[in-house]
């Protein structure tokens, strides 16, 4: 039987796949691994259920010999305890046959150990940058070369206050999902911006630490078209569990028509960076910009966490010198802050929430900056 049927037959977790907003609901009794969709996946999936039995036939083995000992060989029924120090004949079996059973585990995982390094030859290459707490994703080499885009999650703020309706899997939708086309081999270079994440796609076999100033290196090849989830698997901010994986496989059609659609999405998308934009506009646009990536810290009303992420409303930042309200924006906090940096948003981006947060709440400064202004301040 395959490693899929045995999945399928002894049920595993529903979350590893799902379509469009609605998914297949999780079995509450669960405990069995996310059904493989990978070559490198299955192969961990047979090697997970080769080491149940043999910890199985183990555990008969050695619960069955005691316990027939303690039957048999009881006081009540008169046995005599045998006066010996040692058996060599024991020792050699007790030896050599958990010996054999380490090999027996070590032959097929080393090679699958092997094989999950091996990223040569891939078709596409993804460059996937960990933020908190979203992820960028820039494709480099193969169909789809020059997309790039960042893929955060749709749950709202009310929702992860439990003030607003949610299911399930509110944890694990994204807005902008990674495409790959079916059978092809993807390479993923993976790295952070600011602490250290961790891609992870149960369903593929990839799990890879994104370290910053470091570039780590996977790879996968899905068998199977549909959508895949995972999560960050590293401990790296207050909204850690807000931070899903999303991988959409598509026939190689479908995902050649995707790839014309987002290149062209992209060129109506570019804007001058020189056009000049009035106050309202920046702060609709800036708006929307803190709510994806600075109300969870700060709070939609600005107030911030007491102790913990410092208030914008009437602070010296936001109602002080532009320059420094820019630059603390595009790089970061002073060292040891917990302020990351948001240098991937794009001028307007950058330029847009700036604006709102010093035209926000009672900070009516007035002040306007524009994406020509981000743009001269990156150089």
């Amino acid at each position: 039987m395959s490693s899929k049927a045995v999945a399928t037959l002894l049920g595993t977790l529903a979350i590893a796949s799902y379509s469009g907003m609605g998914m297949a609901a999780a079995d509450p009794y669960q405990l069995n691994f996310t059904p493989p969709a990978s070559g490198i996946a299955s192969q961990i999936y047979d090697q997970h259920i080769m080491l149940l039995w043999i910890c199985l036939a183990i555990f008969i083995g050695v619960f069955g010999v005691m316990l027939y000992s303690l039957l048999n060989h009881r006081k009540s029924k008169g046995y005599k305890a045998a006066n010996f120090h040692h058996s060599t004949t024991v020792e050699i079996i007790w030896t050599v046959i958990p010996f054999i059973i380490l090999i027996a585990m070590a032959y097929p995982a080393t090679k699958t150990v092997i094989a999950m390094k091996d990223t040569s030859n891939p078709d596409i290459t993804v460059k996937v940058t960990g933020y908190q707490w979203q992820w960028g994703y820039d494709y480099l080499v193969g169909e789809g070369a020059g997309i790039s885009f960042i893929s955060r999650t749709t749950t709202t703020l009310d929702q992860r206050n439990n003030k607003a309706p949610k299911d399930e899997f509110y944890m694990l939708r994204a807005d902008k999902p990674l495409v790959v086309p079916v059978g092809k081999r993807v390479r993923v270079l993976i790295t952070a911006n600011d602490v250290i994440h961790a891609w992870w796609v149960p369903a593929f076999g990839v799990k890879q630490d994104a370290i910053p100033g470091f570039i780590r290196d996977a790879w996968f090849q899905a068998d199977r078209v549909g959508t895949f989830v995972g999560q960050c698997t590293e401990l790296c901010g207050k909204d850690h569990g807000f931070m899903p994986i999303v991988v959409e496989v598509m026939e190689p059609a479908q995902y050649t028509q995707w790839v014309a659609q987002q290149k062209a999405q992209s060129a109506a998308a570019v804007v001058d960076v020189n056009k000049v934009f009035t106050l309202d506009e920046l702060k609709a646009t800036g708006e929307k910009v803190y709510a994806g990536n600075c109300a969870a810290c700060h709070q939609a009303n600005g107030q911030g966490i007491p102790g913990t992420f410092v208030a914008l409303d009437g602070s010296k930042v936001a109602t002080g010198p532009k320059a420094e309200h820019i630059n603390i924006v595009v790089n970061g906090g002073k060292a040891g802050s917990a302020m990351a940096a948001f240098k991937h948003l794009s001028d307007v981006e950058i330029a847009a929430v700036v604006t709102y947060e010093r035209n926000a709440w009672s900070n009516m400064t007035g002040d306007v900056v524009q994406p020509s202004e981000i743009n001269a301040f990156r150089k």
